[in-house]
């Protein structure tokens, strides 16, 4: 064979093993044999290592996979991947149904999909092409996984036809079959190996494998379920998935458009039974409303979309014996109660604990040792404590009496007005907070130290770190004296260390462990508070006016920096050099816009939405998603919300183009 005949033939092979993997992968109707699939790309893979330079990363050899070592980056989402908001009747989904036509007030469809119980994908494709695909992470950034979800032959290498945008970005959920699943667990109970818990913890893990050739046996599966970009091929959600399935994704067969809230009802009530047949999981359904322009009219919340919404089943209940209860203490002091459970096996996983939440929760239960009670995993995932079996209790069983000292350092319990939970006081001193503080400094999404859970146990005990701040005192000499500490983890951990005193600011103010400080609360007072000086000297007030903060959340700060031990830890930390500051570059470039409100709608022909957006935070502006009394422009484009430029009318706001915009603020 020559060299043309070479290239002639090996293209001939990829256009049809293509072709075969969508029959059978995506449309479920294989048109030849496994055997001779199997010959086909043993044929293109011996041709493509004969002829290397014509190499193809869209070719299906691609799928197998290869024997090196993926070394996960961290990638930054260019659409954060937010989670969605859960609601578990139909009450909350008619109050949901009835929050939006406040908002729109006007004639929509939903969009009703099964909630897929996987592990969620970003898919970016450019010119046609799979360019990279990214967990969800931290919704923010995620692992690039392009190597291992190329060996998934549900998702397309290459797009067909030619009417896809020069770049978008597919979301999906891969998941594990259940026949798969039972296929990798008989093999693992063969081999020695413990089994899986269930298929959604398989398909999670088989993605982060580092061989993707192995990633490649465990014949993964990917379900897409939205489309975003810039110059997406229609306004409806539902569309743009019919034009997906079109390019050759697989998008469930089970999608449909409801007309109003009645139909969705009648979609959920379907699935709660009929999920049982399918050849996957799912644990709920996903409600989306279905005009994008609308979506975008309805904006998101700091956590979730405002127009779509997911409805859980009600979880599997078993019923088990209550043996005894654990206190735990956690970083910030709180304590939660745990039933130790004679074991039971539920959703997938044997269950010998669960959380019984609080005091109220054992009172209003009337939780006690020796009981028979009723678990579930809480969305699946967190065993929980949901009833008793009274019928079954013994004669005489005494009421729980709950701890008044905490059990690890004895310190007298104090439960503030308002709270559910007991704390234990003593912040600086009790072992499990300062192991948990430290745990949580090193944590990724705070100043991703690397080290172990059993690393910062260690420091603690030899008596080397007492807090955050000791971290940076460490010194090799000490660390060497440790058992399993060679050069080469001692001088990892001290870089690491090291590389944290650059960590953005925001994520600073998280790693505190402030009670109620998360991440989103963070970043909002990293906008406000430009230095950890500016944020120690605010006031409760000043703190409760910003959005999102509160009374609550105010308080425990304020709290946090009038104590003595805290103020001397933000000191070292200055000391060692950690930027408690935001850097200059993030400041506004300008405050032509200061004190404004702006809702940008509609699609623009110079910048993009993100663009503008990113324009008006310089400038010293306020993005809203939704227009209200105190917005102060509408920035509108091409196609913009009718919604929004009604409401802009009826509260008399100023209407501006793109080109107006750019001159106010260049």
């Amino acid at each position: 064979m020559t060299k043309k005949e070479a290239i002639n033939r090996i293209e001939f092979l990829r256009k049809a093993l293509d072709e075969h993997n969508h029959n059978y992968y995506v449309l479920s109707n294989p048109t030849i044999t496994d055997f001779e699939y199997d010959m086909l790309m043993m044929e293109l893979d011996s041709l493509e290592k004969k002829y290397p330079e014509i190499d193809n990363s869209t070719s299906p050899t691609q799928r197998v996979g290869n024997d090196s070592n993926n070394n996960f980056i961290q990638v930054f989402h260019k659409f954060p991947m937010l989670s969605l908001g859960n609601t578990y009747n139909i009450d909350e989904l008619k109050d949901f149904d009835t929050r939006i036509k406040k908002i729109i007030e006007q004639e929509f469809d939903y969009v009703t999909e099964l909630k897929l119980d996987g592990t969620s994908i970003s898919l970016t494709y450019k010119n046609g092409i799979l360019v990279q695909g990214i967990t969800r992470g931290d919704g923010v950034k995620g692992d690039d996984v392009t190597a291992n979800v190329k060996t998934i032959r549900s998702i397309p290498l290459k797009l067909k036809g030619n009417d896809f945008p020069d770049e978008f970005e597919m979301r999906g959920e891969i998941v594990l079959p259940h026949k798969e699943f039972d296929r990798l667990s008989k093999e693992r109970i063969a081999n020695g190996e413990t089994p899986f818990a269930n298929p959604r913890n398989a398909a999670s893990g088989s993605l982060k494998l580092i061989n993707s050739a192995e990633v490649a046996k465990r014949n993964l599966d990917c379900y897409v379920y939205y489309m975003l970009g810039e110059n997406l091929p229609t306004k409806s959600h539902f569309k743009n998935l019919e034009k997906a399935r079109e390019w050759g994704f697989k998008v469930p067969e089970q999608i449909k458009k409801a007309k109003n809230i009645n139909e969705v009802s009648k979609y959920i009530k379907f699935w709660d039974t009929e999920r049982f047949n399918l050849a996957f999981d799912i644990d709920g359904i996903v409600i989306k409303v279905d005009d994008l322009d609308l979506q975008e009219e309805l904006g998101l919340t700091a956590k979730s979309p405002r127009w779509a919404i997911s409805y859980k089943f009600k979880a599997e209940q078993v019923e088990t014996k209550l043996l005894s209860i654990d206190y735990q203490v956690g970083r910030t002091g709180a304590i939660t109660p745990v039933a130790n459970l004679e074991p039971v096996h539920i959703a997938g996983t044997t269950v010998k604990r669960a959380s019984l939440h609080n005091a109220d929760q054992i009172e209003l239960l009337d939780i006690r040792v020796g009981d028979y009670v009723f678990i579930e995993k809480g969305g699946e995932i967190i065993p929980k404590v949901v009833a008793v079996n009274k019928e079954k209790r013994p004669e005489n069983l005494p009421k729980v009496e709950y701890i008044t000292h905490c059990p690890e350092c004895k310190t007298r319990l104090v439960r503030d007005e308002g709270e559910a939970k007991h704390f234990c006081p003593n912040e600086y001193a009790c072992p499990p907070q300062i192991i948990g503080k430290i745990e949580h400094f090193f944590s990724r999404k705070a100043m991703n130290i690397a080290g172990a859970e059993a690393t910062v146990k260690m420091l603690v005990e030899a008596g080397l770190i007492n807090n955050i701040a000791d971290l940076y005192s460490l010194k090799r000499d000490d660390l060497l004296k440790l058992e399993r500490f060679a050069e080469k983890s001692a001088d990892n951990l001290l870089e690491s260390i090291e590389k944290s005193k650059t960590v953005p600011y925001h994520r600073i103010i998280y790693s505190l462990g402030i009670r109620y400080v998360g991440e989103t609360v963070a970043k909002i007072i990293a906008k406000h508070f430009k230095s950890i000086d500016d944020l120690m000297q605010a006031n409760q007030e000043q703190l409760a006016e910003i959005d999102e903060i509160g009374d609550v959340i105010a308080k425990s700060i304020v709290s946090y920096f009038k104590d003595e031990k805290s103020i001397s830890i933000i000191n070292k930390l200055k000391e060692a050099g950690v930027k408690l500051y935001t850097e200059e570059t993030n400041k506004p470039k300008s405050d032509k816009l200061k004190g404004l409100s702006i809702v940008i709608s509609g699609s623009f022909e110079k910048y993009s939405r993100d663009e503008l957006k990113k324009m008006i935070e310089d400038n010293g502006g306020k993005n809203q998603s939704s227009v209200s009394k105190k917005t102060d422009y509408l920035l509108a484009g091409n196609k913009i919300g009718p919604s929004k430029l009604e409401k802009a009318e009826k509260f008399g706001v100023k209407i501006i183009s793109e080109d107006e915009f750019l001159e106010i603020i260049l």
